[in-house]
């Protein structure tokens, strides 16, 4: 069954699957093969982060977007570089499509001090304002209120640029989408939803967790129209984006994009996937967005397999760097646990954070004086020891200059006891 979309030039027609009836026009060949470095690199990206997380090099819940590459980066590609960018906890490839250092977010993911957030956010937390990309929310849903106000401040400053939110079929039964939608509307905010549709919420099939299948149609009511879109396709996402955010910019006008995808992983890392079967997701393989727009450049005479090799081989090769750059880069201070919690001005002064970890409790914000030396200190040593959070001695030796030395120490004490590592092993699902 087709239905005839809202859109010019190739996108004559579109089916029910998404699927449309032309081919989109390739761009340059230099931004067609960025295109292609981008879907490698993410692809590599997560393959790696995959392999960390077995290791127990990353901790936390790990959220993978294989399969789901061009959404991604057919989203992003149509995006100015003025324009901003918020995603869900499933987001390595969209701060890697904005243009973030791959060797910047493996540190994140590793917690170290490297990291686009410091270490502070992991997996589910990155963010990278140089580049507008504004972050990956752990809350369903969470981050669509928050794209409507970074839409409207865009209308008070009185400029151009336009928001995209990407989001998750599961959070488009959340009350925020629903209110998020009416407001978009009513204040005619420059911004584009886009829902990755890749078939679950979680474990849970579409059709069972939303009478309304069809998701681009999910707003219509409250005044924000949709498109359907391939989202296997990266030129198709590319080309129905950028019309949409043509209208948010242009005509101030928000609007709905779903891009029916499928990830080839599980919901985390520490997905069983009982709930689809092998064969469902080797069929969904066969149309890998990767293989068909790398088929689709060399039918144009813009790639051959040998620069396809080299073109992986490179993306391969920054991605080794990137490990290698994480596991070099030093975890936070311990007595850094409070910093940037909240954003202090000279308003008055409170006890914003507190500490109660030990005998001396004090203002978290006093952290670095009381928490350096004495007692505290010992104390936050010993517990990061009992956690396996890195290597507390070279830590010490870091901070004080000091030459390697043997003697009893509270937290050598706690590491023995605690069993060394014991603490950095493969975290449960809790379902975020």
């Amino acid at each position: 069954m087709e239905r005839t979309a809202q859109k010019k030039g190739s996108r004559t027609a579109q089916r029910s699957d998404g699927r449309t009836g032309g081919k989109p026009d390739l761009p340059e060949r230099e931004a067609a093969l960025e295109i292609l470095d981008k879907m490698l690199l993410i692809r590599h990206f997560e393959e790696r982060a995959q392999e960390m997380y077995m290791k127990a090099r990353i901790g936390g819940f790990l959220h993978l977007c294989i399969g789901e590459e061009a959404t991604v980066v057919g989203a992003a590609t149509a995006l100015a570089d003025t324009d901003y960018l918020m995603s869900t906890y499933r987001e390595h490839g969209q701060a890697l499509a904005r243009g973030t250092d791959p060797k910047h977010v493996m540190a994140e993911l590793f917690g170290r001090e490297g990291g686009v957030s410091r270490g502070r956010g992991g997996s589910m937390h990155l963010f990278d304002s140089e580049r507008r990309f504004l972050g990956g929310y752990g809350i369903v849903g969470g981050n669509l209120p928050l794209a409507a106000g970074v839409a409207l401040a865009s209308d008070y400053r009185g400029d151009d640029s336009v928001t995209m939110c990407m989001f998750g079929d599961g959070a488009s039964n959340q009350g925020t989408f629903g209110e998020t939608m009416n407001l978009a509307a009513l204040w005619r905010l420059p911004i584009v939803f886009l829902v990755v549709n890749n078939q679950y919420g979680m474990g849970t099939a579409l059709a069972r967790h939303s009478a309304v299948t069809d998701l681009s149609k999910k707003a219509e009511c409250l005044g924000v129209p949709g498109e359907r879109v391939d989202g296997m396709d990266v030129l198709a996402v590319r080309e129905c984006v950028a019309e949409h955010v043509r209208l948010a910019r242009e005509e101030r006008k928000p609007t709905l994009v779903e891009a029916l995808t499928y990830r080839f992983r599980g919901h985390s890392a520490a997905d069983p996937e009982v709930y689809r079967t092998k064969d469902e997701v080797s069929e969904w393989r066969e149309r890998d967005p990767i293989e068909l727009y790398a088929r689709r450049l060399k039918e144009a005479g813009m790639l051959e397999d040998d620069d396809l090799a080299e073109r992986d081989r490179r993306a391969i090769a920054r991605i080794d760097e990137a490990v290698e750059f994480a596991e070099a880069s030093p975890e936070p201070a311990l007595e850094s646990l409070y910093d940037n919690v909240y954003a202090l001005g000279d308003q008055v002064q409170g006890w914003y954070t507190v500490d109660e970890r030990t005998p001396e409790v004090h203002r978290g914000e006093d952290e670095h004086e009381v928490g350096a030396t004495g007692t505290p200190q010992e104390l936050a040593e010993a517990g990061a020891a009992y956690a396996g959070a890195g290597d507390v001695q070279k830590r010490r030796r870091a901070r004080h200059g000091e030459d390697e030395h043997e003697g009893s120490d509270p937290a050598d004490a706690a590491q023995k006891a605690g069993g060394g590592d014991s603490g950095r092993g493969l975290p449960s699902e809790d379902g975020s």
